[in-house]
């Protein structure tokens, strides 16, 4: 199901009205006492996939902001300041066609089914989808590694486009099941050839995911860690680059990030990306007082209006009333008929002129913020005044510490490696002069044998030679014929 956006563009100052107005006579979000406890290819219809991929992921820094997410306004709140991703921001990050010509994506009641479509997007026979569908929990999955192997040999190169997209879509930014995507990705990836827009189907999963986590003080986030990282480092890149010059930064733990954060002040954000340069401000959906946003697996609320500062634009009051019990799932009692209740709402969005006068805040705006509910707000620390410098400059930590080690070990071993080629180099020449000296010695006995072997020979035939020259008789017969040869004489 798609809407198409009707949008009524209203003058700032019409709005702050109505906006101050409206607080003051429905309340504030949290008025009521309600308790939120404390503890996660092609830009048009794809988005700018390979640019999420080549963002590396800290997850120290993520897990440190993440504790900073306020979930009883939806947003992020560092010390006395309020920020969260716009739909303005991802879209210009994702680099997505604009806004105002796209179409919203809604949880559909009677849906394809999972087969169908992944038919549709892999171009394969029932029969193979069928044999490879996987039961993860309660959603049906299909591996990573059976697209992987169509994204290598597919025929069709459109297909393997849009089969390694959806793979992006199901392991990077709707992450659920760990090597795998879940039926419901497959659900908007369905329909983003329709120029149905997914910026806040992932704003939604993002905001939906980090309540979760908090609220619950653990868990695992399923939204895109390297969009929100990157739109963290738009605001606050000064704090980055500072870090980012010191030879410590990649070994920053958990801890020390949420002491940098945790002492954050206004003059650290730069309150407007450079990239964003939009005229207009997405602020309500007809009868909302803020801005409704469809998931693939629920739905959440959130209102710009709190972060004006954002678009550097004065800040006054926001409405805020219902938002905090605004979110549901779409396994909740009710649900079709809250999606037709936001279906109908996008079908009258209101946005509001941006006023360029700095990022300044309204006297009425202060005094709101300092009465609302923070209970779950990370406060600045009262005793510790370092600067980042002062941050980074700490004793090392045992990760550092185990490196050192490992390194001398590592040394230590290399060395010794050394040696034993060294002594097996020695040992090979040794082995090589005794191979040669045996080979020598036995050419000499071969020599000898043969020479043995010449001499019985020559012996045979010396003895055969006297036999026959009559030289072969015995001593005794010697004797004899000299005797009577010396009788002969004497007579």
């Amino acid at each position: 199901m798609e809407n198409e956006f009707l949008d009524k563009v209203e003058d700032n100052a019409a709005v702050r009205v109505w906006s101050e107005k409206t607080q003051s006579e429905k309340g504030d979000n949290l008025a009521g006492g309600i308790y939120v406890g404390v503890m996660g290819l092609h830009p048009y219809h794809y988005g700018d996939l390979p640019y999420l991929l080549d963002i590396k992921v800290d997850v120290h820094l993520f897990r440190a902001i993440a504790q900073f997410w306020n979930p009883a306004y939806d947003c992020f709140t560092f010390g006395g300041a309020d920020l969260v991703p716009t739909i303005e921001e991802y879209t210009a990050l994702l680099r997505c066609p604009k806004i105002q010509v796209d179409k919203i994506y809604s949880r559909a009641v009677n849906v394809p089914t999972f087969i169908k479509k992944l038919i549709n997007i892999t171009g394969m026979s029932e029969q193979w989808v069928t044999a490879r569908i996987k039961q993860k929990g309660e959603s049906k999955c299909i591996p990573w590694k059976i697209l992987q192997e169509l994204i290598l040999g597919h025929p069709d190169a459109r297909k393997r486009v849009d089969t390694f997209a959806l793979s992006i879509y199901g392991l990077v930014i709707f992450p659920k099941a760990l090597g795998h995507v879940d039926e419901a990705t497959s659900d908007l990836f369905d329909r983003l050839d329709k120029r149905v827009t997914r910026v806040p189907a992932i704003l939604a999963e993002t905001f939906r995911s980090l309540n979760e986590c908090r609220r619950a003080g653990e868990g695992r986030f399923i939204g895109c860690v390297q969009l929100l990282l990157a739109w963290f480092r738009s605001y606050f890149w000064k704090i980055d680059k500072e870090i980012a010059a010191t030879p410590r930064r990649d070994d920053l733990s958990e801890e020390k990030w949420l002491l940098i954060l945790q002492n954050l002040r206004e003059e650290d954000v730069e309150w407007r990306a450079p990239w964003l340069l939009p005229d207009k401000i997405l602020y309500r959906c007809d009868n909302f007082d803020w801005v409704s946003l469809f998931g693939i697996w629920g739905a959440v609320g959130y209102a710009p209006l709190m972060v004006l500062r954002q678009y550097r634009s004065r800040q006054f009051i926001p409405a805020t009333q219902g938002l905090a019990e605004f979110e549901f799932s779409y396994k909740d009692n009710g649900y079709k008929k809250k999606i037709r209740e936001i279906t109908s709402a996008w079908d009258q969005t209101r946005q509001m002129k941006r006023l360029a006068v700095g990022p300044t805040t309204t006297p009425e705006y202060n005094e709101w913020w300092v009465r609302r509910i923070n209970d779950n707000i990370l406060r600045p620390s009262q005793g510790d005044s370092q600067s980042i410098e002062e941050h980074l400059r700490v004793d090392p930590s045992e990760l550092e510490i185990m490196k050192h080690d490992f390194e001398k070990r590592n040394a230590e071993l290399e060395k010794r490696i050394e040696q034993l080629e060294e002594e097996k180099m020695h040992l090979g020449l040794d082995v090589d002069v005794q191979k040669l000296e045996t080979k020598k010695l036995g050419k000499e006995k071969n020599k000898a044998e043969e020479d043995l072997d010449s001499l019985k020979t020559d012996y045979k035939k010396l003895r055969l030679s006297i036999r026959t020259v009559g030289l072969g008789k015995t001593p005794e017969q010697w004797r004899q014929e000299i005797r009577e040869e010396k009788i002969k004489a004497d007579g």
